[in-house]
């Protein structure tokens, strides 16, 4: 099939562009794909992290892509659809996630579907921090569509009450392997400068609101000396309620601050030291953090949203505290490192995961659901 992906690639940074970055690979080795990229996703005024673009540290590798896409400039909209329906493709995926998104795509999928099939793949449908306008910027995306892939029963549950009769197939959110291999433990803590006699605790990726760093370092003043957690990733708005969480903590001397964006050749340091991945989430869909501890085989600690319990629990990866609160990830982090039979049952199925959860798996299944609406 001849497969066009209009979404973020490369120079564009973050989890979004590694999905699509990773998919256009998979694909590309059975079918001829070509990426159709933003030259703008966001203003610079509605983005709140520090830049949306790769920069020379990141050491990303460049993915080739044709930019035409301004999500804000309506008139490169009817180009975007000019230039994707000249190349003739069989399939056109759209990658979605936010209804930011919603105008330009929806514009974009309305001409291509009169001449293909046009696919969306959603990461998510109701964004984790709401606005009014996300339902009918979604429904107007949706229904432009003549299919979507939803990566978890959530995401999948949330599609069904916006498009109750939309074409739907429910894949999984494949693993990042990208990242390069697991280090040593002790040679990943001495990189991070962090002591090697210690239980240690990571929250990873960018900081937002609904991720819920406040409650575990609520939670991690109450553990005793012998832990350590690590915080790596770029805050999205302000760190200051987090600042004063750590500041007034008397396990203050034991978190360590990374506060930036972590580049693709560092992951491996943070998850190679890591006893046990925390996503004390307010809410969630799926989480593609989940995805790089599947990778570096790093059990799980989360919350009771979304689609985090279907990822851990049903495939006894880690554990699940019943509520986004202190108490609750304190009992379960207390639980996990009290009991060696739950470490050494979350490694075997982690490793379990790691085959089904491939990106060759993934491939084949979306190649079959496209196959069925050509």
């Amino acid at each position: 099939m001849r497969i066009a992906i209009l979404s973020c690639f490369y120079p564009f940074r973050g989890g979004i562009s590694q999905f699509n970055a990773s998919l256009l690979g998979e694909l590309g080795k059975t079918h001829t794909v070509r990426a159709f990229n933003f030259t703008r996703q966001y203003p610079q005024f509605l983005f709140p992290g520090k830049t949306q673009y790769v920069t020379p540290d990141d050491e990303a590798v460049p993915v080739e892509s044709t930019a035409l896409l301004d999500t804000a400039n309506p008139f490169t909209w009817r180009k975007t659809a000019r230039a994707i329906r000249e190349w003739e493709p069989d399939i056109v995926l759209m990658s979605y996630w936010m209804s930011w998104f919603a105008p330009s795509l929806g514009f974009v999928a309305r001409r291509l579907r009169k001449y293909c099939p046009v696919v969306s793949i959603l990461h998510n449908v109701i964004p984790h921090e709401p606005r009014f306008f996300d339902k009918p910027f979604t429904k107007y995306f949706l229904s432009g569509c003549s299919g979507h892939v939803v990566l978890s029963e959530e995401v999948g549950r949330d599609l069904r009450k916006l498009s109750p009769k939309a074409s739907m197939t429910e894949l999984f959110h494949p693993i990042y392997d990208h990242f390069g291999e697991k280090l040593p433990r002790a040679e990943a803590l001495r990189k991070l400068g962090l002591p090697e006699d210690r239980k240690t605790l990571l929250f990873f990726g960018l900081i937002r609101e609904y991720k819920g760093l406040d409650i575990l370092l609520e939670a991690f003043g109450k553990l005793g000396d012998g832990y350590q957690l690590v915080v790596a990733g770029e805050p999205y708005g302000s760190f200051d309620k987090y600042r004063q969480i750590i500041d007034r903590s008397p396990a203050k001397d034991r978190i360590s601050l990374h506060l930036d964006y972590i580049r693709d050749s560092e992951v491996k340091d943070y998850f190679s030291a890591a006893d046990v991945t925390v996503l004390p989430y307010r809410s969630a869909t799926q989480s593609g953090i989940s995805a790089i501890s599947y990778h570096f085989e790093v059990p799980m600690i989360v919350t009771d949203v979304g689609g985090l319990k279907e990822t851990v629990e049903g495939t006894g990866t880690g554990l699940v505290a019943e509520r986004p609160d202190p108490e609750c990830i304190l009992q379960k982090i207390n639980e996990f490192f009290s009991n060696p039979d739950i470490v050494r049952q979350c490694l075997i199925s982690i490793r379990g995961e790691k085959a089904r959860l491939s990106w060759h798996n993934f491939s084949r299944m979306l190649t079959d659901y496209l196959q069925d609406l050509r």
